[in-house]
């Protein structure tokens, strides 16, 4: 697609449908340039519209449970519609626990918790099989994995044979015990938060597992203006602090859930669009200041992503700029930088910037 054919990048309000103009460019006899009828098909049915202003709906309500913490906010429910997991990094009290419990009352599905400590057993999150005296049997006690959204809270605060008890479930969709496979409802999602590790009683994910989650999201302290409207919020006339998700209603169902995974999962992208998804990736592998760089499963994320972004933007399409948004996100957590590196005080964050300007993105 040529520059002059992007749609322009407006700030959309709640209800409004961003949508790609059908006007001829001047170019539009050049040789890499879509015929209208190429664009038709780019613009979403009316019934994607309704979902879409669903997800807007729901965004808007996380939002106002969750205040001054938008970027955030919009990275969570990209990663719902992308069918991935989720890792929240953030110190106490910035609210990452508020997001999710927030989060899952959104939708009509289950919502279960895990509080990892040191003591927590690979069983206590997947279950176990038990012999019943009374039947004379065995039967399933089923864990707390076996729901729509788990919450794994402090993630990091549980020891890696804890922590891995999540490594099946998070790629299959499927809990093995004694055996016999057994399916988790759908959708499935796990959001797991934690702490920096450079706080004490911090156990680091091993690398199976930290590749499993789509992307990571870090929580930033709030601007002042918006911790002021936060504590005004909270202190004025409410004794507890949970009652900013108690007004929230479910926006969608389940199955409407899943209608709108498979309507991200159809959203169109050029195959040059998948290249520069896959530049990106393997860039980080040849990148001097990476020691460790992203797999192949990066590549599959930054595309799946890439395609929620267009969607929530109201396109049918991927643009260059859809990937470029969703890169830092999906591949922070993937690599490892140089020891020089970190001992000069650089994140992933700032060597991932850096890279990304180095890459040429496609223009046609």
């Amino acid at each position: 697609m040529n520059d002059t054919q992007k749609p322009e990048e407006n700030t959309l309000s709640d209800g409004d449908i961003a949508t790609p103009s059908l006007e001829p460019s001047p170019e539009s006899n050049d040789a890499g340039a879509k015929s209208e009828n190429e664009l038709a098909g780019s613009i979403i049915s009316q019934q994607q519209q309704a979902s879409v202003n669903k997800v807007r709906e729901l965004l808007a309500n996380v939002n106002a449970a969750l205040i001054g913490q938008h970027a955030v906010v919009k990275n969570v429910v990209l990663a719902l519609l992308s069918n991935g997991h989720v890792l929240l990094e953030g110190v106490p009290g910035l609210g990452k626990t508020l997001l999710v419990r927030a989060l899952s009352k959104t939708f009509s599905g289950d919502f279960k918790r895990i509080q990892f400590t040191p003591d927590l057993m690979p069983s206590d999150v997947t279950g176990h099989v038990v012999f019943d005296m009374q039947n004379k049997s065995f039967q399933m006690n089923y864990g707390p994995v076996f729901t729509n959204l788990l919450l794994a809270d402090e993630i990091n605060r549980a020891p890696a044979k804890s922590q891995a008890a999540l490594l099946e479930v998070m790629q299959e969709k499927q809990v093995t015990t004694e055996g016999e496979s057994r399916k988790v409802p759908l959708p499935f999602m796990v959001l797991a938060t934690q702490n920096p590790l450079e706080q004490e009683g911090t156990y680091p994910l091993p690398e199976a597992e930290l590749d499993r989650f789509l992307i990571k999201v870090i929580i930033d302290f709030p601007t002042v203006v918006d911790e002021v409207r936060l504590t005004k919020l909270i202190t004025q006339g409410q004794v507890g602090d949970n009652n900013s998700i108690e007004s929230i209603k479910a926006s969608l169902t389940s199955n409407e859930l899943l209608d709108i995974q498979q309507q991200v999962a159809n959203v169109s992208i050029d195959d040059q669009v998948i290249d520069y998804a896959v530049r990106i990736v393997r860039a980080s592998r040849e990148h001097p200041s990476i020691f460790r760089g992203a797999g192949s499963r990066a590549s599959i994320g930054l595309v799946r992503i890439a395609k929620a972004n267009a969607y929530l933007e109201g396109r049918n399409f991927v643009l260059p700029d859809d990937v470029k948004t969703m890169a830092i996100s999906v591949l922070q957590h993937r690599i490892a930088l140089t020891p020089d590196v970190e001992i000069e005080g650089l994140s992933a964050h700032d060597v991932l910037s850096q890279m990304l300007m180095d890459i040429e993105a496609p223009r046609k």
